[in-house]
């Protein structure tokens, strides 16, 4: 089945890769939090035209890096705290995650955080190209059911859009608790050549790097005796890639 990024200015039937939009009841806070400052954050890129990243973001950085699916947002905020010359663009349809996420940004005056509310494919698609220096996509829901195997975002179409649009050994991290996913992301990315496996010896899987702080999901997934495995991949050099 044809997975390929919708247009974000057309309906389309096709599945999308997310599950619930909303959760629990927003407290009010969160929900000012997303009328005044999610709409000074947020991407909404132009049907057929490419994302101004140097437009995105009011504060000087020197890199972009991207995180697909950031959850509650830990993983989004530290990066942002430790790398205020990094802009930040957090990929996440879950509301709930969203209104968390801004609390945080709004009591630590975050400037390199931008977001992006919809399917990420949508985004990626509209990106220019070897625009990106790094891309996180930690824990993505695994969709175990063989029938909701393409919703899953690890797909060859996702990786020839990523590997477009990530400079020359650009990195992408993945980390899993579910060992069916696992097979699949390690088949995907074995039978695509824009990319490398960064690894000495499998044992590095099993941990994370210091620079690679725990999610909330990751912790439930210790505590409910889950291993965890850290991937990452680099992309090759272009004299190398040559696109499907």
């Amino acid at each position: 089945m044809d997975d390929s990024p919708l247009d974000p200015n057309q309906r389309s039937t096709q599945k999308v890769l997310y599950g619930r939009r909303y959760g629990r009841g927003l407290r009010l806070r969160q929900q000012q939090l997303l009328v005044s400052l999610l709409p000074k954050l947020r991407i909404q890129p132009c049907a057929g035209e490419q994302i101004a990243l140097v437009d995105c973001f009011e504060t000087h950085i020197e890199k972009v890096w991207l995180e697909i699916g950031f959850g509650a947002g830990e993983h989004l905020i530290w990066q942002a705290v430790a790398n205020p010359l990094i802009g930040l663009i957090g990929c996440e349809p879950y509301l709930n995650g969203v209104a968390k996420l801004l609390r945080r940004v709004s009591e630590q005056e975050l400037a390199n955080i931008r977001l992006f509310c919809e399917d990420a494919r949508l985004l990626i698609e509209r990106l220019p190209d070897s625009s990106i220096d790094k891309v996180f996509i930690l824990f993505p829901d695994p969709w175990p059911k063989v029938r909701h195997h393409k919703r899953r975002i690890i797909s060859g179409e996702v990786l020839d859009q990523l590997a477009r649009v990530l400079k020359d050994r650009g990195e992408i991290r993945i980390a899993t608790d579910e060992m069916g996913y696992l097979e699949w992301i390690l088949w995907h990315f074995n039978n695509h050549c824009g990319f490398s496996w960064d690894i000495e010896k499998p044992a590095d899987c099993w941990h994370s790097p210091a620079d690679w702080p725990a999610t909330r999901y990751q912790k439930k997934a210790v505590i409910a005796g889950r291993q965890c495995i850290f991937l990452s991949y680099k992309r090759l050099d272009r004299a190398i890639f040559k696109p499907r």
